[in-house]
């Protein structure tokens, strides 16, 4: 988009970088949603579960102890569900000062076919839950990405600050909404591990080639106006012994760079709103007169 305002960052950074581990919890017998299942095969699907609940068992401490020793703070796609199933790993991310935001209740409960009332009552059980265990619910990303076209302007009368659901954009963006204020802070579809490892069959090396040629493209741009680079996860996947040092590898090459910004997803739209929010959006007004 020709003519965005220039954002700046703290430090004069380049690059906002964040992690996003997704920890989720995927019932082994979910309920029968005619628009998706979870599972590749016949309910209930022990092979599909037991992958998935690797990542809870022994997946999140391997990747949680890569990014303690390097200073990088996760920003936790929730299965909110998680905080009674495994309230070590909660524990864990709250001594390790992550931030957790919602991810619905469990990754087998999607929003395709639900009404409004009850998206918002999902949203509103996340925030009580996240409550119990010293969390705010700043941020959202629906469970499996399946929203509805109402579901951003919910978080927005429920308060959520910010969005993952879209993957729009290299920076955080407003979005327009009935009621309140949200924006869109930059997750990644692409920089995923469950498309490059599920969809793409990438090996180890494919992928950290590719988290490189991301991260080198986005530094480069960013002298020019500084965006957000995130690197989605999933301990099931990046957490096994053959994978993790693609983790290892490349937040080492990240951390070899200066003018990058280490936030947490809440931070990011905590100095957005503060510093860009009113300046960006009169700008896509400015848009929508002149079309």
């Amino acid at each position: 988009m020709r003519g965005r305002p220039r954002l700046h960052w703290p430090g004069n950074a380049r690059m906002a970088f964040w992690v996003a581990p997704n920890i989720e919890h995927y019932e082994l017998d979910p309920p029968v949603n005619p628009n998706r299942s979870p599972y590749a095969r016949v309910q209930p699907d022990v092979l599909n579960y037991g992958w998935r609940d690797y990542g809870n068992r022994v997946g999140f401490e391997r990747m949680a102890r890569v990014m303690a020793d390097r200073g990088i703070r996760g920003s936790v796609s929730l299965s909110v569900a998680v905080i009674e199933h495994f309230p070590d790993i909660i524990a864990q991310c709250n001594d390790l000062g992550w931030e957790m935001f919602s991810h619905g209740v469990y990754n087998t409960r999607y929003f395709y076919g639900m009404t409004e009332d009850q998206q918002r009552q999902v949203i509103r059980d996340s925030r009580e839950s996240l409550a119990r265990v010293g969390q705010t619910l700043d941020g959202w990303l629906t469970p499996a990405i399946t929203p509805s076209l109402a579901t951003q302007d919910l978080l927005a009368e429920e308060g959520v600050r910010y969005t993952l659901d879209y993957f729009h954009d290299d920076q955080p963006m407003p979005v327009k909404v009935r009621n309140g204020r949200l924006i869109s802070v930059p997750y990644s579809i692409e920089m995923n591990d469950v498309p490059m490892v599920n969809w793409q069959n990438a090996s180890p090396t494919a992928m950290l080639d590719s988290l490189k040629a991301q991260f080198d493209r986005l530094y480069a741009e960013g002298a020019g106006n500084p965006n957000v680079m995130c690197f989605a996860t999933h301990p099931f996947l990046l957490g096994q012994p053959h994978r993790i040092s693609v983790l290892t590898e490349f937040l080492d090459y990240v951390k070899s760079h200066d003018q990058v910004w280490y936030p947490t997803a809440r931070e990011i739209a905590d100095y957005y709103y503060t510093h860009h929010y009113d300046r960006v959006n009169t700008w896509l007004a400015s848009l929508e007169e002149s079309a």
